[in-house]
Formats: structure tokens, C-alpha cells, sequence
């Protein structure tokens, strides 16, 4: 098993949106959601995004799915943003456990999400707080060259 960098996602991350999750059956609305808060993004800059709205919106469910599935309600998904980045965070209410990547299982055994989510970004990390343990990821703005 490997470890995740230990920090907040960048520092001059805003908020752009917040989904507040209870259960998987709400999955597919955020995927929707998600998708329509990128493609507005998409409709104000003139380079599409190629696939990073698709990675994104893997990623989302799969950190979702985590925090539903083994920490405590309610999970938080937010859409954050840099000058050169988005990023999104999933936040559970679990502080009794920490996320690790695992590489030893199956493929079908599942615990694979975190090993997707940094094929898939730019780079993954995850932080406490009082309250909440915090996975976030960073993806590019524009298509990579």
C-alpha cells in the first residue's frame, strides 16, 4: 500500500460549487451536475477542455463513491478552481481512518479508486480538519499538449 501527499489542495483554490451527498443513489445527479458546471465553464473561454471534463467526472464518482461507501454522512463534493486548475474535493466525516492507495488487490476486488484518480489528474492529496478528511484532485485547465 502506498501513501497520498499529506496537504490541503492549493492554496489559492475558490470555490465554484458544493454538492452535499447521503447516499450512491445520488451519484448520478452529480455526475450531471458536474458536467453542466463544466461545460458553462467551457462556454466562457475559447480552447475546449478535450477530456478533462470526463476525467473530472470519473474521478468525482470515484472519490464519491468512497467517502459514501466507507466514511461517515454527509459527503461533500466541491468543485474549486485555480488560475491554471480545477480541482475537486471530497470530504467524509470518517476522521478514523486515512486514505491509502492500494495496489496488491485483484482488479475486480475494487479499492482502486485513489490508483485511478492519479492516472487520471494532475496530482491527489488529502488533509484533516476538526471535522473532516478531505481527498482532493487537480486537473489541468486546458488540454494538455
Amino acid at each position: 500500500m502506498g501513501h497520498l501527499q499529506v496537504s490541503p489542495p492549493p492554496p489559492d483554490a475558490e470555490l465554484m460549487q458544493i454538492w452535499v451527498l447521503n447516499s450512491q443513489t445520488e451519484l448520478r445527479g452529480l455526475r450531471l451536475a458536474l458536467q453542466q458546471a463544466l461545460a458553462a465553464y467551457t462556454s466562457t473561454v475559447s480552447e475546449p477542455l478535450a477530456d478533462i471534463p470526463d476525467r473530472m467526472v470519473l474521478v468525482a464518482t470515484e472519490l464519491a463513491t468512497n467517502a459514501i461507501k466507507y466514511g461517515r454522512p454527509p459527503t461533500e463534493v466541491r468543485l474549486l478552481r485555480t488560475h491554471d486548475q480545477f480541482v475537486i474535493e471530497v470530504a467524509d466525516r470518517d476522521l478514523s481512518t486515512m486514505p491509502e492507495l492500494v495496489d496488491t488487490r485483484p482488479v475486480n476486488a475494487g479499492g482502486r479508486g485513489l490508483l485511478l484518480a492519479q492516472s487520471f489528474s494532475l496530482t491527489v492529496g488529502w488533509y484533516a480538519t476538526a471535522t473532516t478528511k478531505n481527498v482532493w484532485a487537480t486537473f489541468p485547465m486546458t488540454p494538455e499538449s
